[in-house]
């Protein structure tokens, strides 16, 4: 029933505006209150704190149908369930969860992850974003760059250095000191805004910790594998979709006198096309049914986010090779396809950080498959 109500919804919904969103580098407030309205924003969050309680089983099927009609409105999804909710959820205490998560959930209020800085990225520990404690509040400074959701999110999860170490908080954008970016320009997912955030003495009650201080590196990466399983899913409905359109095509476009179709290398490519989304789904949903059942994911998310990313790029080439010149021009949607898929290598860690993750648990573990 959620991926009949997800689908439908994204092709009722979604589809029409999917060239819109791209154009004009932004989500009509429209479309994001229709979001908030089918529960889209709360998928996975727990009932008890006014989500859908679909767990991530559920969040990847409702990425899955939204990512095959337009990668921006996923990524938004996303940025604000899986990572800048999701870290709430992960470390937060119950007066945390209970002040937030149901406004998350319903689409009152829009979040974000704010972890990288600019000398941060694949280096996530090598924080300078510091808070310090002032009697009952804390006082945060630093910046945050390459935040998703930035310009339209109500709430971020920072993480910032403390005596202690990482901690994470929740702060509000109303909270006095916080500053916005410009939008970035950017190749793909133009209509999910990304912006730098700053922060000049933003004063944060001491119940908007995330967990305990100097504890909050943990749940940052706990919070990680999640939106990796997201992404993940992302990637599979953009293939899904991708391998639907080239199939049709291929029967209809004719060359010398016969549908493409007929041609073994279009045969070659719709098989390879194929087998890599047969491998994405099973890994995706294995990892979010081991999630959703609290087993350690940190192998899995990382295979998933590696192996999602990278074929969902070869498929992008492969479905835009098949459709030949239509699939260059903008008439189609291939080649926004094409360019969403890039920044899949990119965020969430990259893809050689993935490698090193996925090597270090395998040394930890000498070489045993858990499956």
């Amino acid at each position: 029933m959620l991926r009949e109500m997800a689908r439908d919804f994204a092709n009722a919904e979604i589809r029409p505006v999917a060239s819109q969103i791209d154009r004009d580098e932004e989500i009509p407030k429209e479309l994001m209150k229709k979001i908030a309205e089918v529960g889209f924003f709360g998928t996975a969050i727990p009932e008890e704190y006014g989500g859908g309680g679909f767990g991530k089983v559920g969040f990847c099927l409702a990425q899955e149908e939204v990512a095959r009609v337009c990668g921006s409105t996923a990524a938004t999804i996303g940025a604000h369930q899986s990572i800048g909710a999701q870290a709430v959820l992960v470390g937060g205490s119950e007066i945390l969860k209970n002040k937030y998560l149901p406004r998350l959930a319903s689409g009152e209020m829009i979040a974000a992850f704010a972890l990288t800085e600019t000398g941060a990225g694949s280096d996530s520990f090598n924080l300078t974003t510091r808070a310090e404690k002032k009697g009952n509040t804390w006082l945060l400074n630093g910046e945050k760059v390459w935040i998703t959701n930035g310009s339209i999110a109500d709430v971020f999860s920072v993480f910032a250095r403390t005596d202690k170490g990482i901690t994470g908080f929740v702060v509000e954008k109303s909270f006095g000191g916080v500053g916005v970016g410009k939008n970035e320009k950017k190749l793909g997912i133009k209509g999910s805004v990304t912006n730098t955030i700053s922060f000049d003495d933003v004063e944060i009650p001491e119940e908007n910790i995330i967990g305990i201080d100097g504890r909050g590196f943990l749940v940052a990466m706990e919070t990680l594998n999640s939106g990796r399983l997201g992404l993940g899913a992302a990637c599979f409905g953009a293939a899904k979709e991708m391998l639907e359109l080239s199939a049709v095509y291929s029967k209809k476009r004719k060359q010398f006198g016969e549908p493409i179709s007929k041609f073994q290398a279009i045969q070659f490519m719709l098989s390879d096309m194929a087998t890599h989304i047969y491998a994405m789904e099973n890994m995706v949903y294995k990892a979010a049914f081991k999630l959703d059942n609290k087993e350690d994911i940190t192998l899995d998310a990382a295979i998933v986010k590696l192996f999602c990313s990278e074929a969902v790029s070869e498929i992008a080439d492969q479905a835009l090779q098949i459709h030949g010149g239509m699939g260059f021009s903008a008439e189609l949607p291939l080649e926004r396809f094409y360019r969403d898929a890039r920044i899949l290598k990119i965020f969430e860690g990259t893809n050689e950080i993935q490698k090193l993750i996925i090597s270090r648990q395998i040394l930890k573990q000498n070489g045993k498959w858990n499956s």
